[in-house]
């Protein structure tokens, strides 16, 4: 098999899979039809779920780090659980908690 067939080949499987994925909701969960409860209930708990491995992911190295990172991992992690209580805005928490971290890592540590 040629390189460039071979290139095809994988590029048109991703496609196919990609599609596929896109459009499975739509065909186990006709319109028409009420949602299973286990998927309703998924809806709710997920989100809270994957927001709890995303923290403990990012304090995995926490007792590794130097104390100076430590500084800036917390304070820019109550800044932003600090500006989410305050404002209720995902994207001014995330941009002003990341912000903060770059700036202590960078001009203070």
């Amino acid at each position: 098999m040629s390189p460039h067939l071979h290139g095809l080949l994988m590029i048109a499987v991703v496609a196919l899979i990609t599609i596929l994925i896109r459009f499975a909701p739509f065909l186990l969960f006709p319109a028409g039809r009420k949602t299973p409860s286990f998927v309703l209930y998924l809806g709710r708990v997920l989100p809270y779920a994957v927001i709890a491995m995303l923290v403990v992911y990012c304090f995995r190295g926490l007792g590794a780090a130097p104390s100076n990172t430590l500084l800036a991992e917390f304070v820019s992690t109550a800044l932003v659980v600090g500006s989410y209580v305050w404002k209720r805005n995902s994207i001014l928490s995330i941009v002003g908690g990341t912000l903060c971290y770059i700036l202590l890592i960078n001009f203070v540590a």
